[in-house]
């Protein structure tokens, strides 16, 4: 087991390495051949296929969208239509063992809730695709493993959903973290959060792993790891805030306070509830800092400020980005920077931060 601890931490720290190799790219679609477009199929079809992934594979060079799996025939039927892909690539739930008898399909996103992860992701795996899967990747830890397992012996390639490695706002976050023009960032806080006011699945232990430091709290939990240059931290306190909604929240936290401890001894404190609207994050070195004042981890309408200056991109489709880069992985055998082990670490990372909740200790994270 330590020889494997050991081994898992040594690759994760590696992953820097292949993020920094992507920042010296032109662009993101610079090499590949851009003739081959690889089909994809969805695997539900709720807000995030219908308002993101579904409109950005309209603007990919390397794939595009030539299947569906969803449980609402008539909801894939529309899809079909509207994407111009047959009808017998429309796949329920049931029967995505038989999407390995399908060649217009070279890779599935799971687009389910993140209890369901698992399931989906194994059933790709075993029909011999290539798999992207949403985050947080998984509920637990043991369902990561079993994931990359399932991957690694059906041969295919494996990816989280981290669309925000192709943001130019956290490209630079990365690259300030790797150059350490601003110094090592030392002090990082984050808050993100919003009002739920009905009981969805997002509320519902089962489905959702937790509450929203599994849906909002990954994010800052990765930005934290991108801004100490993708290292992990060993340690985490954290708080559950009292419950004002029991009713909402029967089975999960309305609210976490959490602070991460990196063995350079660099912080990150970080607050994410579904009682407050709020999206930043802020990390500061010796030499400057980088503020994501508004909208710090949203699709576009970002506000980011440096030590030197305000920052100003633009915003491109950050999905088409991410689902480019995979599907050129695949087309060059090539690993993505953003892989399960990286999904893997952050659910390390959030069972470490309900344990220290639950004990009221520091909790050591075993990554």
């Amino acid at each position: 087991m330590k020889n494997d601890f050991v081994s898992r931490r040594s690759f994760i720290g590696q992953l820097s390495i292949g993020t920094a190799a992507l920042l010296t790219y032109p662009s993101l679609t610079a090499f590949g051949n851009p003739q081959k477009q690889l089909g994809v199929a969805l695997v539900g079809l709720g807000k995030y296929s219908t308002g993101q992934l579904g409109p950005a594979l309209k603007q990919t060079q390397f794939c595009k969208l030539r299947g569906v799996v969803t449980g609402d025939k008539a909801k894939g039927q529309q899809w079909a239509k509207d994407h111009g892909f047959p009808e017998s690539n429309i796949y329920s739930y049931d029967t995505m063992a038989e999407l390995a008898h399908n060649p217009d399909i070279d890779i599935v996103y799971v687009v389910t809730p993140n209890g369901l992860h698992a399931q989906h992701v194994i059933a790709a795996a075993k029909a011999g695709k290539h798999v992207i899967c949403e985050k947080p990747m998984a509920n637990t830890v043991a369902e990561c493993d079993a994931m990359i397992k399932a991957c690694k012996k059906a041969g295919v390639k494996l990816s989280v959903g981290y669309r925000l490695h192709f943001d130019p706002y956290h490209r630079e976050l990365m690259r300030l973290a790797r150059d350490k023009d601003f110094g090592t960032f030392t002090k990082m806080s984050g808050d993100r959060g919003f009002v739920m006011n009905t009981k969805v699945w997002r509320a519902d232990k089962k489905l959702a792993g937790g509450g929203p430091i599994m849906d909002l709290g990954v994010y800052i939990i990765h930005g934290a790891c991108m801004a100490a240059n993708g290292v992990a931290p060993v340690s985490v306190t954290a708080s559950e805030i009292p419950k004002t909604r029991p009713d909402i929240f029967s089975d999960v936290e309305e609210g976490m306070n959490w602070t991460m401890h990196f063995a350079d001894g660099a912080e990150c404190t970080a607050f994410t509830s579904y009682r407050h609207s709020a999206d930043h994050f802020k990390a500061e070195g010796a030499k400057g800092w980088i503020e994501f004042k508004e909208h710090a981890f949203t699709y576009r309408g970002m506000v980011v400020e440096t030590s030197r200056g305000p920052l100003s991109f633009t915003p491109p489709f950050q999905q088409a980005l991410q689902m480019d880069n995979f599907a050129q992985c695949v087309l060059n055998n090539t690993e993505s920077i953003v892989p399960g082990e990286l999904g893997r670490r952050d659910l390390a990372i959030i069972e470490a931060i309900y344990k220290a909740a639950q004990s009221g200790k520091r909790e050591l994270v075993n990554v």
